[in-house]
């Protein structure tokens, strides 16, 4: 997991040559401009979308995770709570292609608002749409997800 700010990305430069791509991308303007329907950047290997969403109770969020690809998560605008854990600490209630549903206890919580980005890798289980203040808090969030196995 990485938690950063969008001034300091050029410090995780090299780590995958996606998340190289993906980090030049994360500027206002493309930020801005992201689509709500899947963009291929890369193909399958990187793309992005844009989602509005709304913050939710605790008892209606859930852990997830994937092995294929790794998430760059970066809300634009208002924010965001999202738990980690690592999956051996959970419990697997899901498990369709890439994606792996949990329910279990946080290891760690970040809080995302403009200005700040998460990378979560494959193994790294994170809980979205957590209420920073109460439920119902509007906020975007772009996502990029990388490949980075097959």
């Amino acid at each position: 997991m990485i938690v950063a700010k969008l001034t300091n990305k050029r410090e995780y430069y090299g780590i995958h040559p996606e998340l190289d791509k993906a980090l030049d991308c994360l500027t206002p303007e493309f930020l801005e401009k992201a689509s709500t329907e899947k963009t291929l950047l890369d193909g399958e290997s990187l793309f992005v979308t844009k989602f509005h969403l709304e913050t939710v109770p605790m008892e209606q969020t859930f852990f997830e995770a994937h092995r294929k690809y790794l998430d760059i998560q970066v809300v634009t605008e208002g924010q965001e709570r999202v738990d980690i854990a690592h999956p051996d600490g959970l419990t697997l209630t899901e498990n369709k292609g890439d994606f792996y549903g949990y329910t279990g206890q946080a290891e760690q919580s970040v809080i995302l608002k403009p200005g700040t980005f998460l990378v979560v890798f494959p193994g790294d289980a994170h809980r979205l749409r957590i209420p920073v203040e109460q439920p119902g808090e509007a906020f975007t969030r772009v996502v990029f997800k990388i490949k980075v196995s097959d």
